[in-house]
C-alpha cells in the first residue's frame, strides 16, 4: 500500500513541505486575507504529518538502524554532505512533530489576531528546522538545522508573546546560542581528530567527514580524557536544550511568555531535541566519559525532577505550573538515558513522546481558558467544571496522563524509567519516585482550586464549552494517550534496535549481566507483560 514511500525521497519531502507552505505564502498570497493564509498554513501542516503516516508501516523494525535513507555531495571541500535517514527514535519524534504541529496550527486561529501572514510563516519555518535535526545523518547538517530553529522561536517568543516577551526571547536565545557554539566547538574536535588531528591528540588519519555513523564507528578510538571535554561541550548544549538543572532558568520565561503554540511546540518538541542529542550523539561516540560522568548526570536528573516538582507546587499561574513540571518529566527522562540499560532508554525515548502529548495538551488547554478569560492565575477560577463539562473531563484526562495513571501513556513511561533505576542504582528510583508523588500532589491540587468547588467569581459565569475546533484538535491527543497506555507494544518494537544499539555501544558488560541476571528478575517479565 506505501510502496511509493520508498521510490521517492520521503524524508526530504517531510521536512521542506512546511519550507515550501512558508515560500508559496511570502511570494504568492500577498494580500490575501487572513483566513486564507491560516487555512493554507493549517493545510499544509495537516498534509505534512499524513505524508509521515506512511513511515511507521514501511520502517522495518529489524531491518537496518538507519532507513529511509538520502546521500548526496555538498560541501565537498570540508566532507559535508547532505545526509537523511531514521531509526526507530527519530521516526517517533518525526511523527510526534508533525503530529503536534497540526494541533498548534489549528489553536493559532482565535489566539493569533496581529502579523498573522508573518506568524504562519515563522510557524512553518520552525517546522522545518525541528524535523531536519531528527533527520540529519551528518553533523554539519544537523547544526544548521539545529540553528535555523532558534530564529523563528526567537520572533514566535518576541512578537507574539505576552507583556515580557522581549526579555524572554532575548534569553532563550542567549542561553541556547551559548550551548550551541560549544557544541559546534565538540563537533569540530571529533573532525579533525578523526581526519587530521587535534593538538595533542593526534589524529585517525580518516578523509574528512561530518557523517555521524562513522563517529559511532571510532568510539573506541577516542582517547577517554579527550571524549571527557567533548562530553562536557555537547552536555552544556544539549542540557541547556533539555533543559537539565541548574540550565533550566530560560524555560518558565519562554513558556510563560510564548503564545499558546509556541508552547506546545517548545514542551512538544524543542525540549526532546536535547535528549535526543544526548541518545544520538554523546553516549554513543562518548562511551568512556557517559561512565565516567555517569553519577554526576543521575543526580542532576534526580536534582531537576525534585526541584522542578516542588516549585511546580508553589506556581500560583497554571503556564508557570506546567512549564515546572516540564523540568521534572524531563529529568525522568534523562533518569533513564543514563541508567544505560534497555529499560530505562526504552522508557527514556517512550516518556520523551508522552510528555509531547501530555504537556502539549495542557498548554492547549490553558490557552483555550485564557482565550475566554484573558487569565492564568489559578486563584481566578473555582467551579468552572459546571460551566464547560467537556473542557473539565479532557483537563482530567491529561492531567492523569501527566501524573502517570495506569491505562494512560505516563504510566508506562514512568515505569520503564523506573524499572531502568532500579536497575542500575535502587535509590535512583527511591527518589524518582518521590518525584512522581509531588507530581501528583501538584497538579491534582490545581485541578481542584480550578474546576471544583463554588462558582464564586462571576466573571467564569457562562464559559463558552470546548467548539468543534479545539475538540478536532485535543480528542487525537486524548486517544494517543489512552493508545500508548493499554497498547504500548508497537512503540516498544519500533525502539528496540536503536534502544539496543545505543547500550551495546556504552556499556557492552553491564548490558550483558542484565541481559543475563538482573534484568529478567527486577523488570523485563513486568515489561514484557505490559507490552503483551
Amino acid at each position: 500500500m506505501f510502496d511509493w514511500v520508498l521510490q521517492v525521497p520521503i524524508l526530504s519531502i517531510i521536512c521542506y513541505l512546511p519550507l515550501a507552505g512558508a515560500v508559496i505564502i511570502v511570494v504568492f498570497m500577498r494580500g490575501t486575507s487572513t483566513l486564507a493564509i491560516q487555512r493554507f498554513a493549517t493545510l499544509v501542516a495537516a498534509v505534512d504529518f499524513v505524508v509521515s503516516v506512511p513511515l511507521w508501516f514501511t520502517f522495518e523494525r529489524q531491518g537496518e538502524l538507519f532507513q529511509f535513507r538520502e546521500s548526496a555531495n555538498w560541501i565537498e571541500a570540508i566532507g559535508a554532505r547532505y545526509e537523511f535517514g531514521i531509526d526507530g527514535i527519530a521516526l517517533l519524534l518525526v511523527l510526534l512533530t508533525t503530529f503536534l504541529g497540526v494541533a498548534a496550527f489549528l489553536s493559532s486561529w482565535s489566539a493569533i489576531q496581529v502579523r498573522e501572514k508573518e506568524y504562519y510563516i515563522f510557524m512553518l519555518l520552525l517546522q522545518t528546522g525541528m524535523l531536519g535535526v531528527f533527520m540529519a545523518m551528518d553533523f554539519f547538517l544537523f547544526y544548521v538545522f539545529w540553528e535555523v530553529m532558534l530564529v523563528p522561536m526567537y520572533f514566535l517568543i518576541g512578537i507574539w508573546g505576552g507583556p515580557r516577551r522581549l526579555y524572554a526571547a532575548i534569553k532563550f536565545f542567549l542561553y541556547t546560542l551559548v550551548g550551541s557554539v560549544l557544541m559546534l566547538l565538540g563537533i569540530l574536535a571529533l573532525y579533525f581528530y578523526n581526519s587530521t588531528g587535534l593538538l595533542g591528540w593526534g589524529g585517525l588519519g580518516n578523509p574528512r567527514s561530518f557523517f555521524i555513523p562513522q563517529f559511532h564507528e571510532i568510539s573506541s578510538q577516542i582517547p577517554p580524557d579527550l571524549q571527557f571535554w567533548i562530553f562536557l561541550v555537547f552536555f552544556v548544549g544539549f542540557a541547556i536544550k533539555v533543559p537539565m538543572f541548574p540550565f533550566h532558568t530560560w524555560l518558565p520565561d519562554a513558556h510563560v511568555e510564548a503564545p499558546t503554540a509556541g508552547s506546545v511546540i517548545l514542551a512538544g518538541v524543542l525540549l526532546k531535541m536535547g535528549t535526543y542529542g544526548f541518545v544520538r550523539l554523546s553516549l554513543p561516540i562518548l562511551p568512556d566519559a557517559t561512565l565516567k560522568l555517569l553519577p554526576w548526570m543521575a543526580g542532576l536528573s534526580i536534582v531537576g525532577i525534585l526541584y522542578g516538582a516542588l516549585v511546580a507546587m508553589a506556581q500560583k499561574d497554571m503556564k508557570k505550573l506546567v512549564a515546572y513540571s516540564s523540568v521534572s518529566h524531563l529529568g525522568f527522562v534523562m533518569l533513564g538515558v543514563f541508567a544505560l540499560n534497555t529499560a530505562g532508554l526504552n522508557g527514556a525515548v517512550l516518556q520523551m513522546i508522552n510528555h509531547g502529548l501530555s504537556t502539549g495538551a495542557l498548554f492547549l488547554l490553558v490557552g483555550v481558558i485564557y482565550e475566554r478569560r484573558h487569565t492564568r492565575m489559578i486563584a481566578d477560577y473555582g467551579g468552572i467544571s459546571s460551566e464547560m463539562p467537556l473542557f473539565a473531563t479532557i483537563f482530567m484526562v491529561i492531567t492523569l496522563s501527566s501524573i502517570g495513571l495506569p491505562t494512560l501513556n505516563g504510566f508506562i513511561g514512568e515505569f520503564t524509567i523506573l524499572v531502568g533505576a532500579f536497575n542500575r542504582t535502587w535509590w535512583w528510583a527511591l527518589l524518582a519516585v518521590i518525584g512522581i508523588v509531588l507530581g501528583a500532589a501538584y497538579m491534582l491540587w490545581m485541578y481542584q482550586r480550578v474546576f471544583f468547588g463554588p462558582l464564586k467569581n462571576p466573571e467564569n459565569k457562562g464559559l463558552e464549552d470546548l467548539n468543534g475546533r479545539e475538540l478536532a484538535y485535543l480528542i487525537p491527543i486524548v486517544a494517543m494517550c489512552f493508545w500508548i497506555g493499554l497498547y504500548p507494544k508497537p512503540f516498544f518494537d519500533i525502539m528496540e534496535k536503536p534502544v539496543d544499539y545505543i547500550v551495546q555501544k556504552v556499556d557492552p558488560e553491564y548490558a550483558a549481566a542484565v541481559a543475563d541476571s538482573i534484568e529478567p528478575a527486577a523488570g523485563a517479565d513486568l515489561l514484557a507483560e505490559i507490552e503483551d
